[in-house]
């Protein structure tokens, strides 16, 4: 069965029964060119799991958009940093729907791109797929859900922006829901004031609300009855004397400020209780007996903890609820490292450094959308020492990933434009303690090591986590919550901003969802603990620093002309390696003719920029150089003016008088000073003499024919010279081949040349007369002159 809907700027469709039929549920999804196989499948044993074992994989292929693998085996590799992002954008929306006493069957979700159109974005469809494929199969699931983008571009709420329009929104957030509620959230915003993003977050439900409708005729027609499944059944008898037990010992760890004592409580709180219970009960307490006494006991402590909260507003560590805990930062606390901070929050804390690097260091992306490189970004470390644990130590996860990316996003926003900040801005956040919302504090503490690099950030940005406790009507917000407020709450609400507006929103719940007027106070009152945070960062750090440290490399830039990339970049880069190794700077050159020389030291930098103009360096008009004469010819001298390039005095540009011979005053290898007159498109140069001779050796006036011998030999010669054979002309090779100058076709017919009525005749400064006709010929030879 197949559906369709014009959503946005696309038609949306969504089929299945067709593909991937032994999947308990599959969908196949298709928004213009855009197609997502979405399939679900449960296990139907249950695991001895502790948790609810749900895994959700989104994988992109390559042949999707047409391109082969550039990785070695040309497979796939794992996912990259969108499509792990992705996968936890569904895992959010769908994990609070499923049966809490479902939580031991092991359930996969999978989508897969199978064509993208590189215009809408396949995302949304994973989601939508994920919903339509758990709904019509008999998995247990409390869907459907809907999804999408809400972007904004000139005021206007647009649902679904194509690619091209992301760039241009000041706000863009992925959006899941039921008909009923929000499930989750996650985007950025460019400061924008928090009633406008719940008002962007309305305008994403409303259309969330008609694509759940829009499943529904699907679910109906083709959905399958939901499989029973066996619950565990806890005995009434160990749970009344398991709470007889533990209650009132539980009670008193509400106001432990210390987490590793709480923790320590608590433990040693199941250890006496699962001791008398075994004395108690004998051999039939068993291991099925002892894990239902911990499942109590766990409930026992969260059914306290929001008591507590919801009766009497005390927290777990004595907090009140809208109560930050103790902040502390400092900056500078590592020697030679660019920027570096480091931000506690209670018993969370980020060391958060800065390292400046070229161009040559943007991070390279190739996805969905092709290859695009960013100047910016930021790696977030969670070692298992942090939460005084011992686990294997292996590359990030998608808790690694998705913390780091929220927090990259916060600081997009206020970030200097490249071409005000040439530089590439790594920031690592090494999370060395945490109690809950270690993205956020690596927003400040990334904040404060920006500053203390002297990166020029528009403003400072701060993030606090607001949670929820909610039992019916009763609904309490937690400011900055720990981690058993995480654990054991209702919601996870993280806001990053300025104190101008929002630049980052991470929301995903355990309920069914919840309003958008409860978000609303959510997001008031996070951003009043956002500026008290950024009150505390401020008496740290208030501003970036005048200058970048003296660690990092300076970057100086200089403009040679493209014509010349070759010559610098050498044969397989021998030229530019080869400067590189002796002046110990980094260098980058850009299609434009842009090279980029990033050193620690300015000599360094000064005897690189020196060695690429001695090959790139072109002539300027009007200038003057000194250079040696490499040669002569009948009609001129060329001159070395630039390693590697050559200009031409004419024989005209040599003397105020005439010039007899090129010899009669300018000798090979003699050191000359020029002055550049013009510069062709080709690159070749006319120079004149700085200090014209004034005896060139010859008479003032030309000889007349008897005085000059065989004048009409004279005449042939200077002719031949001038306008006959080019063979000297064209053989030089520093200024490019000159075969085309036998042909004046682009410079005019010289057919004139033989008639001086047309242009007068010459003076003995080479200027034209008015008209002088057959005396100026008579008298004096032609001598050629202008560009060679």
């Amino acid at each position: 069965m197949k559906i369709e809907m014009q959503l946005g700027s696309g038609q949306l469709s969504i089929e299945t029964g067709v593909v991937a039929k032994q999947a308990d549920g599959a969908a196949w999804v298709q928004y213009g060119d855009t197609v997502v196989l979405v399939t679900a499948v449960a296990d139907t044993k249950p695991s001895p799991l502790d948790f609810f074992p749900l895994t959700v994989d989104y994988r992109e292929r390559d042949y999707a958009i047409g391109r082969i693998p550039g990785v070695y085996g040309r497979r796939e590799p794992r996912p990259g940093v969108k499509a792990t992002l992705t996968a936890r954008l569904i895992d959010h929306c769908i994990r609070p729907l499923f049966p809490k006493d479902f939580h031991s069957y092991e359930v996969q979700v999978m989508a897969t791109v199978l064509a993208c159109d590189q215009v809408h974005s396949p995302a949304t469809l994973a989601m939508l797929g994920a919903s339509v494929a758990l709904s019509i199969s008999d998995i247990p699931f409390n869907g459907p859900v809907g999804a999408v983008v809400v972007g904004r571009i000139d005021g206007e709420f647009i649902v679904n922006p194509v690619c091209e329009q992301l760039p241009i929104c000041d706000m863009h957030f992925f959006v899941t829901g039921t008909e009923e509620a929000v499930m989750s959230v996650e985007g950025d915003a460019h400061e924008v004031p928090e009633d406008e993003v719940i008002d962007a977050i309305e305008f994403a439900h409303k259309q969330i609300k008609e694509l759940v409708k829009f499943q529904g005729a699907l679910i109906q027609t083709c959905g399958k009855p939901k499989r029973t499944y066996g619950s565990k059944q806890v005995s009434e008898e160990l749970s009344s004397r398991t709470r007889a037990l533990a209650t009132s010992r539980i009670q008193e760890s509400i106001g432990m400020d210390d987490k590793q004592d709480r923790e320590s409580y608590l433990d040693t709180i199941e250890t006496d209780v699962m001791a008398e219970l075994a004395e108690e009960y004998g051999p039939e307490y068993g291991e099925e007996e002892q894990q239902s006494t911990r499942e109590i006991l766990s409930d026992i402590e969260k059914e306290e903890m929001r008591r507590s909260i919801l009766v009497a507003g005390k927290r777990v560590d004595g907090r009140g609820v809208k109560d930050v805990r103790t902040i502390s930062a400092e900056v500078g606390v590592l020697p030679r490292v660019h920027g570096s901070a480091l931000f506690s929050r209670g018993q969370t804390q980020a060391l958060c450094t800065v390292t400046l690097g070229s161009s040559m260091d943007e991070e390279v992306i190739r996805d969905m959308q092709g290859e695009q490189s960013k100047s910016f970004f930021l790696h977030y470390n969670f070692p298992p020492f942090s939460v005084g644990e011992v686990r294997p130590i292996r590359g990030p996860g998608r808790r690694e990933i998705g913390h780091g990316s929220l927090a990259e996003h916060a600081l997009v926003p206020v970030m200097p434009d490249k071409e005000n900040f040439a530089y590439t801005v790594r920031v690592v956040s090494e999370i060395l303690e945490s109690n809950a919302s270690s993205s956020m504090a690596t927003v400040c503490g990334a904040t404060l090591a920006l500053m203390d690099a002297g990166v020029p950030i528009k403003a400072p940005v701060a993030g606090v986590g607001v949670g929820l406790i909610k039992e019916g009507d009763q609904e309490v917000i937690l400011t900055d919550m720990l981690g058993a407020e995480d654990f054991l709450g209702d919601m996870d609400f993280k806001v990053a901003g300025t104190r101008d507006g929002v630049t980052a929103i991470q929301m995903d719940i355990k309920i069914t969802g919840v309003t958008t007027e409860l978000m609303r106070r959510a997001i008031s009152q996070a951003r009043e603990a956002r500026l008290f945070v950024l009150d505390k960062m401020a008496e740290a750090i208030a501003e970036p620093r005048e200058d970048i440290s003296p660690y990092a490399p300076r970057i100086y830039k200089i403009q040679i002309h493209p014509s010349k990339i070759r010559e610098v970049i050498g044969p397989r880069g021998r030229i530019v390696q080869g400067i590189q190794e002796e002046t110990g700077v980094a260098i980058n050159i850009e299609d434009d003719g842009t090279v980029e020389i990033a050193a620690t030291s300015v000599d360094a930098a000064q005897k690189a920029e020196g060695m690429i103009w001695d090959i790139a360096a072109t002539a300027e008009v009007g200038k003057e150089y000194t250079g040696p004469v490499t040669r002569t010819t009948a009609f001129g001298a060329f001159v070395q003016i630039l390693p590697g390039q050559e200009g031409m005095v004419h024989i005209s540009q040599m003397s105020d008088g005439y010039v007899r011979r090129v010899e009669d005053v300018l000798q090979e290898g003699e050191e000359v000073k020029v002055r550049v007159l013009k510069v062709d498109d080709g690159g070749r140069v006319d120079l004149t003499l700085s200090e014209k001779r004034a005896d060139a050796g010859g008479s003032e006036e030309r000889p007349d024919q008897d005085s000059r011998g065989n004048q009409d030999s004279q005449d042939s010669q200077d002719s031949q010279d001038s306008r006959g054979s080019r063979d000297s002309r064209d053989s030089r090779d520093s200024r490019g081949s000159r075969g085309s100058r036998g042909s004046r076709d682009s410079r005019g017919s010289r057919g004139s040349r033989g008639s001086r009525d047309s242009r007068g005749s010459r003076d003995q400064n080479g200027s034209r007369g008015e008209n002088k006709g057959d005396r100026g010929r008579s008298n004096k030879p032609r001598i050629p002159k202008g560009r060679f």
